[in-house]
């Protein structure tokens, strides 16, 4: 009978949470989608690397909703099995509440576990799949960033600007700048230019301009009837560099164990080869490793912020007081988890005894369960 009755009850709390997170998820995707829109209005990036990016933000969703989740689905499948007496039968058929909560605790793990996956390997992966997309790509809808009287810069090492464009799609007056370094430069006014497509690569047209060099100092110019820029060499400015957050866990492990002097036959070559493990950077990845591999730990906490509402019954006069409190006391709670990383430092104690915090709150919330019990010796 126990198990039927544990069995049913994490069943209903495994569908709810599904639900919420995938629902949520979702919601925020979408808008999320629409801000990314930016990538082929401005950035000149085409339909199919957007959707690639949008698609491999998913991970990361979830995963920053996976605490909020998992609180809100245990707690309103415990309040809705009170509301509707079912917790009661269970104490009738000699239920302990204590064994309840042993066994919420214990099936708590899967949920740290899948956190820990999601946080640790599925979402960096996916960040960096999605950047390399990204990397990869080059301008498919050059045409869209071009607008008339406006100097547009998104584009790497080139300005461009022109007056108008014509019905015939002529970019009238053009204007080009081309930096390749401090003392190198190229600019290129036309009368005209056109986008036409050469063997898959993107050629500017130009009719009827001028071009002047600047080489170390030294000024060069030529005028031309027609002359091909080739547009497809550029990239837009959007960040292509992996991120901290992009980086393997395993590639992060190993950047703050070096800096700790933890691993003595590294080289820097070694170190070189993953990228952003610099002195400098140590913070962030102290903050990198914290969200993936530390805060999954607090899933087991806030499940058993939920189990505080067996503690009293529906029939208690201070029930709803109680349940208020319980909800006030877990939001907080999520609040202080989601901005906890801004107390991640360089200072490897301090890093350490965050680590096991999530562990002295299970431990502690344990032991006030243990108390109150065996008080009510229920």
């Amino acid at each position: 009978m126990k198990k039927i009755v544990y069995k049913k009850l994490s069943k209903d709390c495994v569908n709810f949470f599904l639900l919420v997170v995938f629902t949520i998820s979702i919601i925020i995707w979408v808008l999320q989608a629409v801000n990314y829109l930016d990538f082929v209005i401005e950035d000149g990036h085409g339909f199919l690397v957007y959707f690639k990016y949008t698609l491999l933000s998913f991970p990361k969703i979830i995963s920053r909703i996976f605490p909020f989740a998992i609180f809100l689905a245990f707690s309103y499948i415990l309040l809705k099995y009170e509301n509707k007496n079912e917790l009661v039968i269970f104490w009738n058929f000699g239920i302990k509440k204590i064994n309840f909560i042993n066994f919420f605790i214990k099936f708590s793990l899967w949920f740290v576990l899948i956190s820990l996956l999601l946080n640790a390997v599925i979402t960096p992966f996916a960040q960096d799949k999605a950047r390399s997309f990204i990397r990869s790509s080059n301008l498919d809808f050059f045409e869209s960033v071009l607008k008339p009287k406006k100097f547009i810069d998104i584009i790497g090492n080139l300005t461009i600007y022109f007056d108008e464009k014509n019905k015939k799609g002529e970019l009238i007056n053009i204007f080009l700048n081309e930096k390749t370094d401090i003392n190198n430069s190229q600019t290129t006014f036309a009368k005209t230019a056109i986008v036409n497509i050469d063997n898959n690569k993107k050629i500017l047209t130009l009719y009827d301009g001028k071009s002047i060099n600047v080489i170390n100092g030294k000024i060069s110019e030529f005028e031309f009837s027609k002359t091909d820029y080739n547009i497809s060499k550029f990239n837009s400015n959007t960040i292509t560099y992996q991120k901290t957050q992009e980086a393997k866990t395993i590639n992060l492990i190993k950047c703050s164990l070096f800096f700790n002097g933890s691993i003595i036959n590294s080289t820097n070559i070694e170190i070189e080869n993953i990228k952003n493990c610099r002195l400098d950077n140590l913070k962030n990845v102290y903050k990198e490793l914290y969200s993936r591999l530390v805060k999954p730990l607090y899933i087991t906490f806030l499940i058993s912020i939920s189990l505080l509402f067996i503690l009293k019954s529906k029939s208690d006069h201070s029930f709803n007081i109680n349940k208020f409190k319980i909800y006030l006391f877990a939001f907080l709670f999520i609040i202080f988890l989601e901005s906890s990383s801004k107390l991640i430092s360089t200072n490897l104690m301090q890093n350490i005894f965050l680590s096991i915090f999530p562990l002295i709150l299970t431990l502690i919330i344990y032991l006030y369960f243990v108390i109150k019990l065996k008080i009510n010796k229920v």
